[in-house]
């Protein structure tokens, strides 16, 4: 399928593969996604295997991202990552405000945008994660609650920034449970979101932001899913812990 974007498909590996099972697991990517020109590919390991799977991917079509890092570009901050030290494994993306960073490590608005500023510095692509509970879509607030967070979590970026950074609708409620947003859903929330990027931007600005969805991201809905107009690429969670799953959610994809 031709798009005006070009379709990022993204696995987040979150807490799971020790290295050498991070290892087994690229390069059966590499194996099965060799010829993949249409979708840029990137991985996303647990920080203990960055250096591994850079090892692993190099001359690949498969790019390095990480799951989260610093807005601080080093000191005295017990267990963070920063930025240089991403870039030493030849880290092109990141993962911020991910939800369940925004659940378990009260992670706000602000916190990710001063991520996002510092992970720019870098050179590194920002993929910032939006997304509503099932507790505020029942309420009618979806539009409200992601509109807030677009604006807070992107707060700073220039314009030139903002073309290089990824955003990621995550509904809250479809991440880990098996439950999807219907195509529908999706579509709505990604076409208000570049509504949003319009209004804080400008029109062109907004059409070439990639907007990726996220949420129990499958083989069987991948197509439907990238094939709408304003969805480009996938933030895949479980489904990309396993060659043959991520490799035909991207298969299906194109």
């Amino acid at each position: 399928m031709q798009k005006e974007r070009k379709l990022l498909i993204a696995g987040n590996w979150k807490m799971n593969k020790t290295a050498a099972e991070a290892l087994d697991l690229v390069n059966g990517l590499r194996r099965e996604l060799a010829a993949v020109k249409e979708v840029d590919l990137v991985v996303c390991p647990p920080f203990t295997a960055l250096g591994h799977v850079s090892q692993a991917i190099l001359d690949s079509n498969l790019r390095l991202g990480a799951q989260n890092m610093s807005e601080h570009t080093g000191g005295a901050y017990t267990g963070e990552i920063s930025a240089a030290m991403l870039k030493e494994f030849s880290v092109r993306y990141v993962i911020l405000g991910h939800s369940e960073r925004r659940q378990y490590q009260k992670e706000s608005d602000l916190l990710v945008a001063n991520k996002a500023l510092t992970a720019h510095a870098a050179a590194i692509k920002p993929i910032v994660c939006v997304g509503e509970t099932l507790e505020q879509r029942e309420a009618g607030i979806t539009e409200k609650v992601v509109g807030d967070q677009v604006r807070g979590s992107l707060a700073g970026l220039s314009k030139d920034q903002i073309e290089e950074t990824v955003i990621a609708y995550e509904p809250v409620w479809a991440i880990g449970t098996g439950r999807t947003a219907t195509a529908e859903q999706a579509q709505e929330v990604h076409a208000f979101i570049r509504r949003i990027l319009a209004g804080l931007f400008d029109e062109a600005t907004a059409r070439r932001i990639r907007i990726q969805y996220g949420g129990s991201v499958k083989p069987s809905n991948a197509r439907e899913l990238m094939s709408l107009p304003d969805v480009d690429g996938a933030l895949v969670g479980g489904a990309s812990l396993e060659v043959r799953s991520f490799s035909d959610i991207v298969k299906n994809s194109i």
